[in-house]
């Protein structure tokens, strides 16, 4: 008797177990990843063996045994063969159509002379149409090998770009967006050719300027908000550009590991745009879009709509971008004092701070997360004494603002302690310290740049994170170059030896977490992706070598070669 129970328990405890092992109600992946190191940015566990993902969400993430009995017979296998994966990367600050129209415009970022910039004039003029305006951004004076001969307050001037360019008008956007470049034909389009002043050296322009020689003559330069006096003259964008141009865009981000896209500042018609892609499946980027802060009246209608969180987790608006200074290279950044190399010159205040708190309190009241665009030490002060104003006044918005200055390139010493504070998040472009320190220290010199230039590792140990990308296309899109410069504090050449202020490099880690779960928090997005935790978003990187372990001066031979979007591979070098 007692034998038969014994035999009647064991069979009960296999068929026990046989209904355990076949549970209809087990989840199984559609993907299985292995086979090479994994980085999650989950405190709970640095590395995993495997990520197993069911649909667009992480089932599991785990040793690889665990993961394998997520598996069924249509579970897709990617086996990384070596590779190293991390969470998808988040592109902290940048401008999505101008990513995609510097595919369609003549593209500058890499020349080195003036004589480059006027070499591919020529060369764009041999196929445009008789009158048709040539448009391009990317050059960068200070980065030049070499300058021309002649140069008005550091900058050329137009006479070689107007000799190759009688008759079509030429209009060449700054890296940094904060000056432009005009030959005779569109300064006589303008009305500013012939321009005059008595005697006057600059003509000025509420919030920006316009380079003149001795005589008063324009050199072709307009910095900051003069801009304005010639681009109104362009041709608008047509809805066939711009939709080609986001889709370049898409595909760019696609090709360099990017999954995610805070987009510093669009108008409605962007917004519009945006949608449309949306709506007909062409969103393959998640974006973040900050609302631009020079319409009011666009400001006013989303205070009254209120904040748009999309459900899909593929086009929020929950932002708004006010651009405050210029750029340090333009000399537009505003400075607390003169610029070391050109005395009684303090940059720009390119938006009144009045309404840098009027925004600051209807963010609060309306929910709307506010993001300043602030270079000079001047202008991050003020900002912060504007951000400090509001939360003081309406205390009980205040809790978790999330407010953000974008760039906080260069800072008084007082000023650093107050981000953490005030919890202001500070969005910082690392690789602008690889473009820009070199020539940097001519505008600030070596004491201000040491106590308060690219502050990284001190503001990470204030206690405040560090939103990190490239502001494309100011500089590439490219994220590792980003990376290096992080840990690096080297430029893209690798110099100098230990780099620039040492101190103030990131570990990999930081540098890591920095492209993506301080990104999502950045965005309020913290909880649905930047790393790779179960329940998330499938979004993940694939790099062709460990970018954590790979020596320093192998960094930037890092390549991205697969990129999986939405649990889906988007981009593959393979095919």
């Amino acid at each position: 008797m007692k034998s038969k129970l014994f035999t009647l328990s064991g069979l009960c405890c296999i068929l026990l177990f046989s209904l355990a092992c076949s549970n209809p109600n087990k989840e199984f992946a559609t993907m299985l990843i292995y086979g090479g190191p994994i980085y999650t940015v989950d405190s709970t566990a640095v590395t995993v063996e495997a990520v197993a993902t069911k649909g667009n969400k992480i089932l599991f993430a785990g040793s690889l045994e665990e993961a394998e009995t997520y598996k069924n017979e249509q579970t897709e296998l990617l086996d990384l063969k070596g590779k190293t994966m991390t969470p998808g990367l988040i592109e902290g600050h940048g401008h999505f159509m101008g990513l995609g129209y510097n595919e369609l415009n003549l593209d500058l970022i890499n020349t080195t002379s003036y004589q480059a910039i006027v070499d591919a004039v020529a060369q764009r003029v041999k196929t445009a149409q008789p009158g048709e305006w040539i448009t391009g951004r990317g050059w960068h004076q200070s980065k030049w090998d070499s300058m021309p001969a002649e140069t008005v307050h550091g900058f050329q001037t137009h006479h070689l770009l107007s000799e190759v360019s009688p008759d079509n008008p030429v209009y060449l956007r700054h890296a940094s967006g904060h000056a432009g470049f005009a030959n005779a034909k569109a300064m006589e389009i303008a009305g500013l050719q012939d321009l005059a002043l008595d005697g006057v050296k600059k003509y000025e322009v509420e919030g920006g300027e316009v380079i003149v020689d001795a005589l008063g003559r324009p050199t072709g330069v307009f910095n900051e908000q003069a801009q304005t006096l010639v681009t109104q003259h362009i041709p608008e964008r047509t809805p066939e550009t711009d939709i080609k141009a986001f889709e370049l865009a898409v595909e760019a981000c696609h090709k360099n590991g990017i999954t995610s896209f805070h987009d510093a500042g669009i108008p409605k018609e962007t917004i519009a745009l945006y949608e449309k892609m949306k709506s007909e499946g062409k969103m393959q980027i998640r974006m973040y879009a900050m609302l631009t802060g020079w319409d009011e009246d666009l400001l006013n209608n989303w205070y009254k709509k209120g904040i748009m969180v999309d459900e899909d987790h593929l086009f929020t608006i929950r932002s708004i971008k006010l651009n405050c200074d210029g750029a340090l290279g333009s000399r537009g950044a505003w400075l607390l004092e003169p610029y070391s190399d050109r005395p009684n010159h303090f940059g720009h205040e390119t938006l009144p701070m009045e309404f840098v708190k009027k925004t600051a309190l209807n963010g609060l009241k309306h929910g709307f997360q506010v993001c300043s665009h602030a270079i000079g030490d001047r202008t991050n002060r003020e900002i912060l004494d504007r951000y400090e104003m509001a939360f003081k006044e309406l205390p009980d918005t205040a809790l978790d603002h999330r407010y953000r200055i974008e760039h906080a390139q260069h800072l008084h010493p007082d000023d650093i302690p107050r981000f953490a504070e005030l919890q202001v998040i500070p969005a910082m472009q690392a690789v602008h310290m690889s473009s820009d320190r070199p020539w940097a220290i001519y505008r600030l010199g070596l004491k201000r740049i040491q106590e308060g230039a690219y502050m990284w590792q001190t503001l990470l140990q204030s206690g405040v994170p560090i939103i990190n990308g490239t502001d494309v296309p100011v500089e590439p899109i490219n994220p590792i170059a980003s990376f290096y410069s992080s840990v690096s504090r080297k430029t893209l050449k690798g110099i100098p030896e230990g780099g620039y202020e040492p101190k103030q490099k990131m570990t990999r880690a930081q540098a890591l977490k920095s492209y993506t779960l301080d990104g999502a928090y950045g965005a309020f997005e913290e909880d649905i992706k930047g790393s790779i935790t179960v329940g998330k978003l499938a979004d993940f990187t694939i790099y062709n070598q460990d970018i954590m372990t790979v020596k320093e001066d192998e960094i930037l031979s890092t390549e991205v070669v697969m990129t999986i979007f939405n649990g889906e591979v988007v981009y593959d070098t393979n095919k």
